[in-house]
């Protein structure tokens, strides 16, 4: 399959060019040797090879899983794949599949894994393995040759690319079934899918059309085919969603398509006859490879231009890199009651397969997945006041940052006596000390209270109007912030000022969990 594919192509060299930065160190990108029964394994963080890992007969895809311990590599030649302990570099195991298999993809949540093979001239099929046992537990039915394959961010659906059938198969992969199978005259001889991060849209690298088709997931409906160079093999999309990349089999280039007007932007020169191209799913890069010269392109994203060019085993044909952890970027709504029970939308990077949305240390209670930069989960309890929110997925969790952030509401109930809460007046002597106590709900701690408050601000007595800025209140002797265990509450002596004689002053106490409350005093 895949070599009737290479047949057909024509050599223009490529040449080096100066070093450039990749992507993160301690990320290595696994690269198929058709002809070399062999894996390469580069490091980005130094540009080059550093182990050649045999595997089985004509290697011709590779994919790494979520959590980057394991690189799975289909043997077309042997039907199996090779299972590769990325931590020591070598075969841990071996895994039987069907006839001829070909390209092989991930879960997000790395339960499972893809494989699509040859059943019949009129029929293909896809082997759905437990990762866990590392079998075989079922075989969806699929069009002629599938070629290529992508899962949804949201783990939903695995589309298909059917070579000789001419159409893309879309998986139900909840029932491991087959939901739909979309056909276009724009669809021919499919080769590769590609799932935009937002799950909106898949890209299909037509090998026969010279087209990449563009399917709306809504509807799995072609809106477009954009014109790209001749004998499309290949499709990645970069993380932000705005390029995709496909190789030119036949003219040794990649186009950049700018997926917001479907237009290509850019043609870049790259090796002999490239096949495989991934868009490192970190950033900044692009890397090719190139069968017929046994080398691999990395494509400087921000120039499009090929920044190196490094020697890899025969026939390089399929690249994989492991995720890169996720990021949170927002918190919509970012606060709520001490209860819980609100579904908030959280929004970052990398957020596809996640395990876990975690408030400071307590996980949501419920999670689901948008698609790659969008999350919604239902908020746990917890205690008032900010809490960090961080994502787990298999590629690692989200650092805390301040965009990723949830506030508590206290319980608060208002003042006690002899505190009368806004709209009564309380009416005091100026120049006395008022205990100002309240609850909480419990202790938690002396730092409820949010910075440069409480204050008091000079009112209008009639119409509550502000008349002068809020100031800072004032302590009397040990009247600092303390809590009472005997009552449950938190005690605050403010001392007031005698100036105050003759003026309505509001009292205003801020808590660290943004929210504010008053008691409004007439002084005499």
């Amino acid at each position: 399959m895949a070599g009737a594919l290479g047949a057909l192509t024509v050599l223009v060299p490529v040449s080096s060019a100066h070093a450039a930065p990749e992507t993160t160190a301690h990320r290595l990108v696994y690269i198929a040797n058709s002809r070399a029964n062999s894996v390469t394994a580069y490091d980005p963080s130094t540009a080059s090879p550093v182990a050649t890992i045999p595997v089985g007969t004509y290697p011709q895809a590779v994919a790494v899983s979520p959590d980057g311990s394991q690189a799975y590599v289909v043997n077309n030649g042997s039907s199996t794949i090779s299972v590769i302990d990325t931590a020591s570099g070598t075969v841990a195991s071996t895994i039987a599949v069907g006839r001829l298999p070909g390209p092989v993809t991930f879960s997000p949540d790395g339960t499972r894994a893809y494989v699509g093979h040859y059943v019949s001239a009129r029929m293909g099929g896809v082997d759905v393995i437990d990762t866990a046992t590392r079998t075989v537990t079922t075989t969806v039915t699929v069009g002629s040759q599938p070629f290529g394959i992508a899962v949804a961010p949201d783990g939903a659906h695995a589309y298909v690319a059917n070579l000789m059938g001419g159409s893309v198969s879309v998986i139900d992969t909840a029932t491991n079934s087959l939901s739909e199978t979309i056909t276009d005259s724009r669809i021919w001889m499919p080769t590769a899918v590609a799932v935009s991060p937002d799950g909106s849209r898949v890209y299909s690298a037509n090998y026969g059309t010279n087209t990449v088709s563009v399917i709306e997931t809504a509807t799995n409906a072609v809106t477009g085919a954009i014109p790209v160079g001749t004998g499309p093999g290949s499709v990645s999309i970069a993380p932000d969603g705005a390029h995709a990349y496909v190789t030119n089999q036949n003219d040794n280039t990649v186009s950049v398509i700018d997926t917001a007007t479907s237009t290509v932007t850019g043609t870049v020169p790259v090796g002999g006859t490239p096949v495989g191209v991934l868009a490192d799913p970190a950033g900044g890069v692009a890397y090719v490879a190139n069968s017929h010269d046994g080398t691999l392109s990395v494509i400087d994203t921000a120039t499009d231009s090929v920044t190196r060019t490094v020697a890899t085993g025969s026939s390089p044909y399929s690249l994989a890199v492991a995720p890169v952890a996720p990021t949170v970027t927002g918190v919509r709504s970012g606060h709520g009651p001490d209860a819980g029970g609100d579904t908030v939308t959280i929004v970052g990077t990398h957020l596809a397969g996640a395990r876990a949305v975690l408030f400071g240390s307590t996980p949501a209670t419920g999670v689901t997945v948008v698609n790659d930069g969008t999350l919604r989960a239902t908020v746990p309890a917890g205690a008032g006041g900010t809490v960090d929110v961080r994502v787990a997925t298999p590629a690692g969790t989200s650092a805390a940052s301040v965009a990723g952030r949830y506030t508590y509401a206290y319980p608060f109930s208002g003042f006690r006596p002899p505190v009368a809460n806004s709209p009564a007046v309380n009416r005091m002597h100026a120049g006395r000390a008022v205990p100002m106590k309240f609850a909480l709900g419990g202790d938690f701690g002396p730092n409820v209270i949010a910075r440069d408050y409480p204050v008091a601000q000079h009112v209008d007595c009639t119409t509550g109007a502000p008349l002068d800025p809020p100031v800072p209140t004032t302590t009397a002797g040990d009247g600092a912030l303390s809590y009472d265990l005997a009552d449950g509450g938190y005690h605050y002596v403010w001392k007031t000022d005698r100036a105050y004689a003759g003026t309505c002053q509001v009292f205003t106490l801020g808590l660290n969990d943004g929210t504010l409350h008053t008691a409004l005093f007439q002084f005499s």
